[in-house]
């Protein structure tokens, strides 16, 4: 039989391997009949640039959920795509234009979509590349781009329907303006951070009197836009100034004061400016009240005609000389430092400008009200549990959508508007004539949809949407969502609320949420601190298995993790460990042995263990897996590989694989194929290269491991007495390599072993495995006593659960030379002691020296007399004092 290489390369085989997966189609899933579905659709990425650690973090997620449930015999889809993300790939394609010497607008919009193209092409080719490489297995013949034909025709009929059932509409609102951006966005796109603000007190005279209302705001340029001062009904302080008028400090525009329920009279001075152009609460106010929307700022944030002397000046330098002028002419009449939250554009943190502007929106009450019930019903789940609050909280205050934006790179909006009779018209198709008048002169609407409104219909429209594909029936519902909390309001809210309004089901049953992948002093991984870990430079060093494992133990759903590079090494360290199991029992199974299975061996105690253990573990981690607990799964997998299959069985079984009993050795090949078989299975979803490539040198070749069987849990194989017998011996046998740990003795110097017991089911499983105490335990030989009686007292000594053990300490060292030894270390030790206690008593050192040295001083003291308590007592045993 052929062996694996001496060394574990991942650079060997797992570029190999994963092109033998994908052309022997094994990743490609199709409408069976015979097998239950099991979906996820893979967040699509982003085609501004390359993958992140994150990213890593959430494919292989998906790629072991996915290779679990192939492997278990579902019908597995995992479906790939990415997203034209419209405001970010617009920003990059700007960008290079610049570097060019050519601007969007030079350009046109024909010639800056075929710009947008080829960026298009050329990320989403790296970012194909990119998930080749970490080793996911998705249907690459199934995969989709948000802007690709199909999907395109889905957003449309999307529009259209709403548009119908007078969901979608068009009007003057107050929406988030990103003055950088160019463009209206969301408020689940506006980010806000506490900061170090003003708040400004201006007086308001009263027209024809001696007096005036006090205000407070902390975006003094506004004042330009007011219209009003709104005060409480139930304020009596301004009870005889309502309905009386004011003049607008600078404008000297007269704007009346007005009672609104809406004004908190223990806030500030209880009258409040209103601006409906320029704040959303304003903007309701003056809604009812029937007040104008005077717009006082463009697009670039500047202040425009209506704003007088200050028009053309940009928004914070308007403000600097609006307070200068209110403090000139006595109106300021204080300022105070204050600190709010102010928003910010998430993409490009431009403080976001609240402006009233006329845009398309989605009326959200009617498809927020279903999404709500959906989750109450337990319809879908989120792991963990806990950010079902933030969905419902979500949902609960939402507002309606602001679905359009002023960009090219997009999908535009199916509307059309006359210009002889303002006849609006959506349509799928341009219409050559206006219905109304019989105009040709049509045009389309400029702007495009807010890329989360494609991202919305991700789960069916992928799958042929609106058409009623069999893959559509097949398929959907998808099973799980992997994705960041972080988009929690951004995307899974809106597939839900979509997948209800359009195929009458919730899109998935389940929601799983990762944590952010931070650095190892907990930051958040960002090109500002330089701190970010390109996740293709860690599989090249390390290889793939070692990122993803390392990625996938220790990590819980939800919570944040810290990258360590150590733990890619363990991870590496892993798979060479098993590399190395592998090939001695390989190599140790002659070429004329073939795999009979372990049906009708003659099993010892320690080959009913490890199965009995493995059976254990099987039913462990398929429930781990069930439960998302990935991080526990691996965990397990681990330490039954590693300690009990590696460091513990193959030991065991040694004297029998090398002795002349060629029935025993039979039995130990097939029980050491039979387990390394089953843990390649159980680790493949996690590490898919190193076991695939094992699997091939050990399996009969009938199937690749890939879409081989998972393995099953089997009461049949439960040996619980067996498992017993063998943890008895492990824990006597580790007692044993303590104490001669604690005496430095060698391994190779053998030494008596006794055991005190009264216990006959003990002294029979002693008795009848010596072989293990010494081959593992370095035993010249064992004896197994009901009494202490004619042990000596210079005995190191050992309990374990009704059993004491006993090591004659004159079969573990040579006494004079031990006692040399230990006298030696101990004058050492005395000096060391003497110098310390002589730096800590000098004044003018714990004075003078740094507080750190000064305690590495301490804890040196600390440590060497814990040492010398050690050799004395060691000494005194040795000496019988």
């Amino acid at each position: 039989m052929e062996n694996l290489s001496k060394t574990y390369n991942p650079k060997e085989f797992e570029d190999r391997l994963y092109n033998y997966w994908n052309e022997e189609g094994y990743f490609k899933a199709d409408v069976n009949k015979d097998k239950e579905p099991f979906t996820i659709m893979m967040p699509p990425p982003n085609v501004t640039g390359n993958l992140h650690m994150g990213h890593a973090l959430n494919h292989t997620i998906q790629d072991i959920l996915i290779r679990w449930k192939r492997m278990d015999g579902y019908e597995a889809l995992w479906l790939p795509g990415t997203d034209h993300a419209s405001i970010s790939t617009e920003a990059k394609v700007v960008a290079r234009i610049k570097e060019e010497g050519n601007t969007k607008e030079g350009l046109g919009r024909e010639k800056f979509l075929e710009k947008a193209w080829e960026w298009t092409e050329e990320y989403g080719g790296n970012i194909r590349g990119q998930l080749r490489k970490l080793g996911v297995s998705c249907d690459w013949s199934k995969e989709r781009f948000t802007l690709d034909e199909g999907l395109s025709d889905a957003v449309e009929e999307v529009f259209i329907r709403l548009h119908e059932k007078g969901l979608v509409y068009r009007g003057d609102r107050i929406i988030n303006w990103c003055p950088s951006c160019g463009t209206a966005i969301s408020d689940a796109e506006v980010e806000h951070i506490e900061e170090n603000g003003k708040l400004w007190h201006v007086k308001y005279p009263v027209k024809g009197e001696d007096k005036f209302i006090e205000i407070a705001t902390t975006r003094p340029e506004t004042m330009l836009g007011d219209v009003a001062v709104a005060v409480n009904p139930k304020d009596d302080r301004y009870r005889d100034l309502v309905g009386k008028t004011l003049i607008l400090p600078l404008v000297n525009r007269e704007i009346p004061i007005i009672e609104d329920e809406y004004v908190e009279m223990e806030f500030g001075t209880g009258a409040v400016k209103i601006t409906p152009a320029h704040d959303p609460n304003d903007f309701e106010i003056g809604l009812r009240h029937e007040l104008e929307n005077l717009k006082i700022m463009d697009d670039e944030a500047k202040i425009n005609n209506k704003g007088g002397e200050y028009k053309g000046l940009e928004r914070y330098e308007a403000r600097k000389k609006i307070v200068k002028d209110l403090e000139e002419k006595g109106f300021l009449v204080n300022i105070e430092d204050h600190k709010h939250n102010v928003g910010h554009c998430e993409r490009c943190d431009t403080t976001v400008e609240p402006i009233i502007s006329k845009q398309w929106f989605v009326e959200m009450k009617p498809l927020a009200e279903p999404a709500i019930e959906a989750y109450k019903e337990g319809k879908f789940n989120f792991v963990p549990e806990r950010f079902g609050k933030i969905y419902l909280n979500w949902l609960e205050n939402i507002r309606d959508w602001c679905i359009s934006r002023q960009l090219w790179w997009g999908h535009r909006l199916p509307v059309y508007y006359c210009n002889d009779c303002d006849e609006v018209i959506i349509s799928k198709i341009r219409p050559t004539e206006c219905a109304k008048c019989n105009s040709e002169n049509i045009v389309q609407d400029e702007d495009t949809l807010d890329t989360w409104f494609s991202s919305a219909l991700w789960p069916f429209s992928t799958l042929g949407w609106p058409e009623n594909t069999k893959e559509l029936e097949y398929f959907y519902p998808t099973d799980v969502l992997v994705t960041g909390y972080d988009i929690i309001f951004f995307w899974v809210v809106r597939m839900v609320f979509s997948g209800l309004e359009h195929m009458g089901e919730v899109p998935f049953e389940n929601v799983f949420f990762t944590g952010l992948v931070r650095d190892s002093q907990g930051r958040k991984m960002s090109k500002s601190l330089g701190n970010g870990i390109d996740p293709l430079e860690i599989i090249d060093e390390y290889g793939s298995d070692a990122l993803r494992f390392s990625l996938v133990t220790g990590n819980t759903p939800g919570n944040d993790m810290r990258f360590h590079i150590e733990r890619v090494e363990a991870s590496r360290n892993f798979a060479n460990k098993l590399w190395n199991a592998s090939r001695f029992v390989i190599m140790n199974l002659g070429e004329e042995f073939k795999f009979e299975g372990i049906e009708k061996l003659d099993l010892n105690t320690e080959d009913k263990w490890i199965i009995s253990r493995l059976n254990n573990v099987i039913k462990d981690v398929s429930y781990n897996l069930d439960k998302f607990e990935l991080g526990m799964a691996a965990q397990k997998i681990y330490d039954f590989t590693w300690n009990e299959y590696c460091d513990w069985y193959i030991e065991m079984v040694k004297p029998r694989l090398y002795g002349e009993n060629e029935n025993d050795k039979n039995t130990v090949k097939n029980v050491l194929i039979h387990v390394l078989s089953n843990i390649n299975k159980l680790l493949h979803p996690f590490m898919p290269f190193v076991t695939e490539e094992i699997y091939s040198y050990i399996s009969d070749g009938s199937k690749s491991l890939i879409i081989a069987d998972w393995p099953q849990y089997d009461e049949k194989y439960n040996f619980d007495n067996d498992e017993n017998k063998i943890s008895f011996i492990m824990e006597a046998i580790r007692n044993v390599r303590n104490i001669r740990a604690e005496m430095n003795v060698i391994p190779s110097k053998k030494a008596k072993i006794i055991f005190v017991t009264k216990n006959n089911n003990l002294k029979e499983i002693l008795e009848g495995n010596e072989i293990f105490f010494k081959t593992l335990a370095s035993a010249s030989s064992i004896e197994v006593k009901d009494t202490k009686s004619g042990i000596g007292e210079d005995a190191m000594s050992a309990v374990v659960e009704n059993c004491e053990i006993f090591l004659p300490l004159e079969e573990l060292v040579d006494m004079e030379k031990e006692i040399e030894r230990l006298n030696k270390e101990k004058d050492r030790l005395n000096q060391e002691i003497k110098r310390v206690n002589g730096k800590l008593s000098n004044e003018g050192f714990i004075k003078k020296a740094p507080e750190k040295v000064v305690e590495e001083e301490r804890q040196k003291k600390i440590k060497y007399e814990d040492m010398m308590n050690k050799v004395m007592d060691r000494l005194n045993k040795l000496t019988n004092k």
